[in-house]
This record gives C-alpha cells, structure tokens and sequence, in this order.
C-alpha cells in the first residue's frame, strides 16, 4: 500500500468515529435499530460511510449523503438502493467498476480509475442535510481532495454536491463569479489553477430515475464526455 492508500485509509477511519453531526449520528442509529421490514435480518451499518475507490484515480463522484437504507444498512457509498443499482450498472458499462450489481461492501466491487465520495456522511432524514451538517463535513472533503493528487475531473451528483466542491475548491483558487457557472446535468466547467474539470449530472436518485428526469443514456453521456476528456490532450495538461 502507498503511502497515499495509507493516509486515505487513516482518513476513512477517522470519518467514520467522527461524531460531528450529533441529529445525524442519532438517525442513523435509530434507522440502524428499527430497520425496514425487508432487512429485519441484516446488521446495519448505522454510522459515517466512508468513501471508496483507487487512489490514483483521475474521476471523483460526488454524491449528496448516505440513503437511510442504502448505505447506512451496507456501509459503502450508494450500495444497497436503487441510486446504487443505477450507479454501478452506468459505471460499469463505462469501464469505471468491476461489476454492474452493488450489494454489500463485502460483494467484490472494486472501482476502476474513479473515487466516490460524498459532500455528507451519515445518512440526513428525509435526505435533507442541514446547511451547519454540511459544513461540518466539508474539512472531509478537503482532506480527501488534497490526498487524491491525480483527480483530473469531478463529476457532481445533484447541485448541493456541485455547490459543495465549488465552496471547497474556493479556498485554492479564485473561481469565476457564480452567474457563469450554475448547475445543469451535462454542463462542464474548467477551473482555474489547475483544478479538476467540473461535470454535472442530475443525482441518479430514485425519484430522477423513475420520473424519467434521468435515464441511462443521459448518464451515459456524462460519463463519455468524461471519458474524452481524460483521454484528451487537455485532460493530460489539466
């Protein structure tokens, strides 16, 4: 393991003893205790979910948070829900996963050149995180971004991931005003100083996917994009 690896790992473990947003750590305890009826059998996480991926990689999801009974009952990052299905089915197909079914953190799903994370991590009720959780967790975010020095590109899942990376990338380097960068899925961003290509994609939650807000060929098209980029002569310059 490098160095890198290591210190990534270090940071997991201290995320998840973290106990920074008590009205969360008390939900997903709660949640965690009293389960829903299909997983009565099933030992629940019922804490802060780290983040997973290669250490080298070059693409960083960012999602929202933890579903209640998602990855809160499985311990990774959009495992165990619909969101996930979606996920890892597209990650897949584009060559970022192993395999296209996430069930448990145990299940052998490793990521392939992509990192996911989230913008909180203890699973909020009703998947609304408080302005004050989300700041709690933004130094989690920081740290990890500082340790993954290959990121070339960022894909945010949902606008509150996508103003969440922008607040922290804000203290590196001096972005453009806001009014020239706002959320949209499929929208792409260069940032200054070298920072990572910002990408947008509607948050593959269960509502975006069944509405038809989201489908499977929209998100795969994010995610060739980013693959053209990475691949391109100015991904390899950014």
């Amino acid at each position: 393991m490098t160095q890198q690896a290591r210190q990534l790992a270090e940071l997991q473990k201290r995320i998840i003893a973290s106990q920074c947003c008590p009205r969360l750590v008390r939900y997903c305890r709660k949640v965690a205790r009293e389960k829903r009826a299909m997983f009565r059998d099933q030992k629940y996480w019922g804490k802060a979910v780290p983040s997973f991926g290669d250490p080298e990689a070059e693409l960083v999801i960012l999602g929202l948070a933890p579903a209640a009974h998602g990855a809160n009952r499985t311990g990774r990052m959009f495992t165990g829900d619909r969101s996930g299905d979606f996920l890892f089915r597209a990650l897949y197909q584009a060559g970022f996963a192993s395999q296209p079914i996430s069930v448990h953190r145990h299940d052998g799903l490793t990521l392939r050149n992509c990192y996911i994370t989230a913008a909180v991590r203890w699973a909020p009720p009703k998947n609304k995180p408080t302005p004050r959780e989300i700041e709690a967790c933004l130094p989690f975010l920081e740290e990890e971004l500082e340790l993954l020095t290959r990121v070339r590109a960022v894909l945010a899942l949902g606008s509150i991931a996508f103003n969440t990376y922008l607040r922290v990338v804000s203290m590196r380097a001096k972005l453009p005003p806001r009014s020239q960068m706002k959320f949209g899925h499929g929208l792409s961003y260069p940032l200054p100083n070298g920072l990572p290509r910002l990408f947008c994609s509607y948050h593959p939650s269960q509502q975006n996917t069944q509405t038809g807000r989201l489908t499977p060929q929209m998100f795969q098209s994010v995610l060739s994009e980013i693959k053209m980029f990475l691949r391109s002569d100015s991904g390899m310059a950014s």
